[in-house]
């Protein structure tokens, strides 16, 4: 069966069920049918001061092009530890329509081991992406209007750009404006909406009138005195929080098994920090004695940033890490390196670590052997997990593993100070996480940086924008490399999420659709239910 045919053969409990599990009252939801909804503000407030279980990170080695599977691992995880008695949930990023409907596919996880219901969750789920979209692009009106209105601010230099939660190669660079009453002209582009700031914004914002605040100090442009000036010149923050008021709060839906999970905000991790919500990480980590939650992409890119930008932030610090692995992934890089580095990097921030050999691909017993004898040399934990095809019942030895692991001593620590300058503490994470001799700047980084922190920007967290296949920068270096020159080519200053990006190798923020897409599987069938949608 497909993914979608199991999802669509389970009976889901109302989601006033799943609510109850987390000890919330039907009237502390906010229902968008009978399977989905959100979490009441008070709710999420209560939960924030209540005393916090276990956090889980979930992570992994640098995938293949089809990726490893760790959504499917953290559900099934949660699943394992809810049949072994935990009181568990998950906290998940939400898919975006892009690779639903291009080559990846969705983040709902898959086989056995999904969150449901899984067409309304890749689609548009409870309409927190499209709000995102409306916040952006009516901020990017209101420059344009601005623009034709005479332009007091002195906008010289514009900064921000429109977005479309779509692939469309299309549309990433256009010139708008044309015609003497359509504003002035100028170029501009797109980007998927899950790459702009705003969606970090809403990752890392506690709750609305702190994402006020953020949205305020969006750096749209300079004027031409070279000086920044931000979405609240513009008076464009107040009318952006109304339209992110209810995206703002998680959402509350479940695993095929009624496990409950909180899944919302989805940043691409190899642009920005590629974690779900803090909203949703601290009201899940309110309501269970255990959290299971994920970071994109490999260790390298998700986890790091977990680290250093969203723990850094909201003062988290798990009591566990889990790294999914598949033979085909190992086989990829061409044996063990690759895990041994995310190994080695994980053990570094002081968390108790598990390595999880995901079956998804096939393994010989001799194979699972050696994982077993690896994870023993490097004092780690290991497990096989089996989620996609049983489920929970796939996954009770890694659920057991973790529940220890997250019973020993966790010394977090972060990998560099906030006083440290923006590129000392880009060297320590290509030195100390990507294993490279030295970083190399373009003039356009050293004159970008050197402003960011004239402006009293430089204690902000570093993100790392690069490509997930490979630890370096370049995705055909696979395995561990090391002792290699680490080019950066740009930055970007995201006052309002609180962090400077630096690109490394070419980063595109508007994919496009592969030769044959998704999209042209996924229909109707003749009873009007979803097909072709994984």
């Amino acid at each position: 069966m497909t993914d979608i045919e199991i999802a669509n053969s389970t009976i889901l409990k109302p989601i006033t069920e799943i609510a109850t599990k987390l000890g919330i009252a039907a009237d502390d939801i906010i229902s968008y049918g009978n399977y989905k909804a959100k979490i009441a503000a008070d709710t999420v407030r209560k939960a924030r001061n209540a005393k916090r279980g276990k956090l889980i990170l979930t992570t992994a080695i640098n995938p293949t092009p089809m990726g490893e599977g760790k959504t499917t691992v953290a559900i099934g995880l949660a699943d394992g530890m809810a049949q072994l008695g935990a009181k568990v949930a998950l906290a998940l990023r939400e898919p975006s329509l892009g690779p639903c409907f291009g080559l990846k596919g969705g983040a709902a996880g898959g086989g056995h081991s999904q969150v449901a219901p899984m067409a309304d969750i890749n689609l548009h789920f409870n309409g927190d992406l499209h709000a995102l979209t409306s916040a952006n692009n009516l901020l990017c009106a209101m420059i344009d209007n601005h623009l034709h209105w005479g332009n007091k601010l002195d906008l010289q230099k514009v900064y921000m750009t429109r977005c479309l939660d779509l692939n469309d190669r299309a549309l990433r660079s256009i010139h708008i404006g044309k015609g003497k009453v359509n504003g002035p002209e100028r170029d501009d582009g797109f980007i998927i909406t899950v790459a702009t700031e705003l969606m970090a914004i809403l990752c890392l914002a506690r709750d609305i009138f702190e994402l006020r605040k953020m949205c305020g100090d969006i750096i749209i442009g300079e004027n031409s005195n070279g000086e920044f000036i931000c979405a609240r010149d513009l008076k464009a923050d107040g009318a952006m929080a109304v339209l992110l008021k209810d995206a703002i709060l998680p959402n509350l839906v479940q695993t095929l098994e009624g496990t409950p999970a909180l899944v919302h905000g989805g940043p691409f991790a190899n642009i920005a920090h590629g974690c779900n919500s803090i909203v949703a990480t601290e009201t899940a980590l309110g309501l269970a004695d255990y959290v299971v939650t994920e970071a994109g992409f490999g260790a390298d890119l998700g986890a790091e940033k977990f680290f250093d930008i969203k723990c850094r932030k909201a003062g988290l610090s798990p009591d566990a890490v889990v790294i999914v692995a598949t033979m085909r992934a190992i086989k990829y890089h061409g044996g063990l390196d690759n895990l041994r580095v995310h190994v080695e990097n994980m053990q570094m921030y002081g968390v108790p670590v598990v390595i999880a050999l995901n079956r998804a691909s096939e393994t010989t017993a001799e194979e699972e052997k050696q994982i077993s004898e690896f994870a023993a040399q490097m004092n780690v934990e290991f497990a096989l997990i089996s989620a996609w095809e049983l489920g929970g019942a796939g996954a009770k030895d890694l659920a057991e593993e973790v529940i220890s692991a997250t019973n020993k001593k966790s010394k977090m620590q972060l990998l560099y100070d906030d006083d440290m300058p923006l590129l000392e503490k880009t060297r320590v994470i290509a030195q100390k996480i990507y294993r490279v001799k030295d970083i190399i700047l373009s003039e356009t980084v050293l004159e970008k940086v050197a402003r960011f922190e004239v402006a009293g920007f430089g204690k902000l967290p570093v993100c790392i924008a690069k490509t997930p296949l490979s630890l370096s920068h370049d995705a055909k270096l696979l395995g561990a490399p090391h002792d290699y020159e680490f080019p950066l080519q740009d930055a970007f200053l995201y006052s309002g999420a609180g962090m400077v990006v630096l690109t490394a190798g070419t980063i595109m923020r508007m994919p496009g659709l592969p030769e044959h897409p998704a999209a042209e599987n996924i229909g109707l069938d003749a009873d009007g239910e979803i097909i072709g949608l994984f």
